[in-house]
């Protein structure tokens, strides 16, 4: 049985992780968002097609999800 002291720190060690992966997902968000704000200032994009894809993949995701915990027989 572990002790106490090691409990603990499996908890601080597991939430300095969580606080590591958002730290991480925050950058990649910056990094996202910016090259984006580049393509739209470029004119490659405008907001209205990044808006339409996003929603696209949001559909087919939840199309893939929902087969998928509800396969047809």
């Amino acid at each position: 049985m572990k002790s106490k002291i090691t409990h603990a720190w499996d908890h601080i060690q597991l939430a300095a992780k969580v606080a590591d992966l958002k730290d991480e997902h925050y950058r990649t968000l910056l990094t996202l968002s910016a090259m984006l704000e580049l393509l739209v200032d470029k004119g490659l994009l405008t907001r209205e097609e990044l808006t339409r894809k996003a929603e696209e993949l949001d559909t087919e995701l939840d199309s893939l999800i929902s087969a998928s915990l509800h396969p047809t027989p």
